[in-house]
């Protein structure tokens, strides 16, 4: 059974929305980083709120921010800004249908 897959592309947002495994607030980076290691991206940055990890992930290059909410159980990947990145996450979103 494959982990990970697309749940939603809305490519005028720049935003691609991931289905995963459950995971709580606590369990998310070792998915996250299990998510980053299938995709050959690397960590810039992290940011951790109340309910939401927020990583700068470098993916070929490209700059993109990975969030995660547990209590709504959703990860996501979007730009950093309107219409940046939409080659990238296009052919994320080919990956993610596919499935990992």
């Amino acid at each position: 059974m494959k982990e990970f897959g697309l749940a939603e592309f809305s490519p005028e947002q720049g935003r691609l929305v991931i289905t995963t495994p459950s995971f709580d607030f606590d369990s998310f980076p070792e998915l996250g980083k299990k998510l980053l290691r299938l995709l050959d991206a690397t960590v810039v940055e992290q940011q951790l709120d109340a309910d939401l990890h927020s990583w700068m992930i470098d993916f070929e290059g490209c700059r993109l921010m990975l969030r995660a909410e547990h209590y709504s159980n959703a990860v996501w990947i979007e730009s950093l800004a309107a219409h940046e990145s939409a080659e990238e996450l296009a052919y994320l979103a080919q990956l993610f249908k596919r499935g990992f």
